[in-house]
């Protein structure tokens, strides 16, 4: 739904997505019944509003029970703030959120963080890639739907 439009020169990149990205104009539903619950899905940029976040993990029919944020965060704000950004999003939201993330060059003039984690809906990343631009990488961490449930009782928070 938002798209990243930054002039960070003389000494950074220029980044306009929406050059080349159409901005959404809807949340949609989280995914039902996925083997890590209801799915909520956002990308990269959408994670610094926590109002989508928390929409998803609010719908009235399908309350997202993960998040999904696949992401190509610039070396500089990525190092800054990626992983506070996906704890603070778990912590705030009780679910779990999956960070997947770019990595290294990706074109001329574009580099990326990387980092791709799994944090759990109390803010520990439980799973999390090495960091590497010579090998694509994967993190598995296993999804305990009953945690989600746990913390979202013990810590009830008002839903929007």
């Amino acid at each position: 739904m938002n798209l990243f439009d930054v002039d960070l020169s003389p000494n950074g990149p220029t980044i306009k997505e929406s050059d080349t990205t159409i901005r959404g104009t809807t949340l949609e539903s989280p995914i039902p019944d996925t083997p890590v619950g209801n799915l909520g899905l956002q990308t990269c940029y959408d994670i610094r509003f926590s109002t989508g976040s928390q929409l998803l993990t609010s719908d009235a029919r399908y309350p997202a029970t993960a998040l999904t944020f696949p992401s190509a965060f610039a070396v500089h704000t990525g190092a800054a703030h990626w992983e506070v950004l996906l704890r603070a999003r778990a912590i705030e939201n009780q679910c779990y959120v999956f960070g997947s993330a770019q990595v290294g060059e990706h074109f001329p003039g574009r580099r990326s963080y990387g980092y791709a984690m799994i944090v759990d809906p109390w803010g520990t990343v439980v799973a999390q890639c090495p960091q590497t631009t010579s090998e694509p990488q994967i993190c598995v961490a296993d999804i305990d739907l009953e945690v989600v449930r746990k913390v979202r009782r013990e810590m009830p928070m008002g839903r929007i």
